[in-house]
């Protein structure tokens, strides 16, 4: 195939945009990727306060293990660097506090401490949950791409399991009320709903926590500047400061995007990184793509957002941990985190691992739960330029978050030195991100099709990848950047070539 003389231009520097990006580039494509941020990212962007580096997103995410989907991708581009991550164990475990009994379970990695491990706390259900995981293992190989198999047909046969609602999927494997709420806990990865979030969403993400999560050392942006470098080795560019201003249009194709800057750039293909309610508004005439897939876009609710405390500590006085940790309010809870009945009802938080990691920790980052509503008398403002009304708003959050985590750690405020904050409208306005969404559109067990948004559009030269098409998360994302690019190069290209 010859390949060299076909140019792309990618609309975003996400995980999506970049990830899609090299693996075009080591392909033999001419890409150029176009990032409205002085940084490149999305989720995988770090900012420095109090002269620590923050993430912004990614914080917890698996497929990195010897053998892993997202390992195996890396490898294939020649970009796996161990340094970058921190691994776990078997040995290791996940919290999960739950403030209504005052009760904390560690929870193992692997399928077998997974199982013992919440056998210890619910002794009756050990063969309920020896089901239970295996029945999340048999739903991930009903997804021949997370293990990054070939399709060898475009049609599936899913189970009955497949088309349930995770709730419903836990409860069919799972008597005692309590642990299906426990066996839930990672739901803040994937922003899950009752009576909606599909039965293979949460197996996929249980899945990757099982086999092992790891997480960024040094920064999550140095693996952004990782992927950038491939491209750029192979030719391509990847600009910054370069938002898309609009783009133009003949017939059901698209001629050329202009940026803010007022530069025109024109490719073969388009693939866009960004929230595709915002892509469509870019265009000079919205009626290059038919208006039922236009409202189709705007239509399909979009994933609760997220309010983020990051915590700098003083020197040597809140220790290093080596997990994850989970806070619940109340077991009914586990499926409401973007409820705005009451806030926060969960979160999750941790330590980011430095180079050289001792054994106290300089700063935690708290990822808190958040409907849009929260923010929603603001949403006309933009970054550094919010009223003081939404900072004292923000203050008051900060303190709700601390008053909880002190119920684990009593001595937490003593040892903190700075904070600083972030809310759905921080999300919105750095990643493009509609309303904030912290896992893209809502995927709904009761029409898993009309929720999914394909990587073709009715354009056919306009391309999309992220985490609003497919799966979401680090994972997903990568994943979805495959799709994509064998939309370009053609049917199981790349996966033949990573599986040898």
């Amino acid at each position: 195939m010859d390949t060299d003389k076909r140019t792309v231009c990618i609309i975003g520097a996400g995980l999506g945009g970049l990830f899609t990006g090299a693996i075009l580039a080591h392909e033999g494509l001419q890409v150029t990727v176009l990032e409205k941020n002085a940084t490149i990212g999305g989720g995988l962007q770090s900012f420095r306060r109090f002269g620590e580096v923050f993430d912004t997103g990614m914080h917890v995410f698996g497929g990195m293990q010897e053998g892993g989907n997202g390992r195996r991708i890396c490898e294939y581009l020649g970009i796996f660097d161990e340094s970058l991550f921190s691994f776990v164990n078997d040995d290791k475990v996940d919290s999960l506090y739950v403030a209504e009994d005052d009760k904390s379970y560690d929870i193992r990695y692997g399928r077998e401490g997974f199982v013992k491990s919440l056998s210890a706390y619910f002794p009756d259900q050990q063969d309920n949950l020896a089901r239970y995981v295996d029945a999340i293992y048999r739903l991930t190989e009903e997804v021949p791409m997370f293990y990054l198999r070939p399709m060898k047909s475009d049609f599936l046969m899913h189970s009955d399991d497949f088309f349930l609602s995770a709730d419903a999927f836990i409860a069919k494997y799972i008597s005692d009320p309590k642990l299906r709420s426990v066996v839930a806990f990672m739901n803040p990865l994937y922003a899950g709903q009752a009576d909606t979030t599909p039965a293979y969403i949460h197996s996929i993400v249980s899945v990757l926590c099982i086999n092992g999560p790891c997480r960024f050392v040094g920064g999550s942006d140095l693996f952004a500047n990782k992927l950038r470098d491939k491209i750029e080795s192979c030719g391509g560019k990847v600009y910054t400061s370069e938002g898309v201003s609009s783009i133009q249009s003949e017939g059901r194709n698209i001629t050329s995007i202009t940026t803010t800057k007022g530069n025109t750039y024109t490719a073969d293909y388009y693939i866009s990184d960004i929230h595709p309610a915002t892509l469509i508004g870019l265009f000079d005439d919205p009626t290059a793509l038919p208006k039922a897939y236009r409202n189709r876009i705007n239509e399909i609710p979009n994933s609760y957002s997220a309010f983020t405390l990051n915590i700098k500590f003083k020197p040597n006085t809140f220790p290093y941990l080596d997990h994850t940790a989970y806070y619940m309010e109340r077991y009914s809870d586990v499926w409401n985190f973007g409820s705005t009945d009451s806030w926060p009802l969960g979160f999750l938080y941790m330590t980011p691992p430095e180079i050289n990691q001792g054994e106290f920790t300089n700063k935690m980052i708290v990822t808190v739960p958040m409907s849009w509503q929260y923010v929603k008398q603001w949403e006309g403002t933009t970054f550094g330029h919010r009223t003081p009304e939404y900072e004292a708003w923000k203050a008051r959050c900060a303190e709700e978050v601390i008053d909880r985590l002190e119920k684990l750690h009593p001595n937490i405020r003593q040892c903190i030195e700075a904070i600083n904050t972030a809310s759905p409208l921080t999300i919105r306005d750095f990643y493009g991100a509609k309303e904030g969404c912290m896992c893209g559109y809502v995927k709904d067990s009761k029409n898993i099709t009309l929720s999914h948004i394909p990587v073709v559009t009715k354009i056919p030269n306009l391309l999309l990848t992220g985490q609003c098409v497919n799966l979401h998360g680090f994972c997903g994302v990568l994943l979805t950047s495959i799709n994509t690019s064998e939309a370009i190069l053609g049917i199981n290209y790349v996966l033949n070539k990573i599986n040898g």
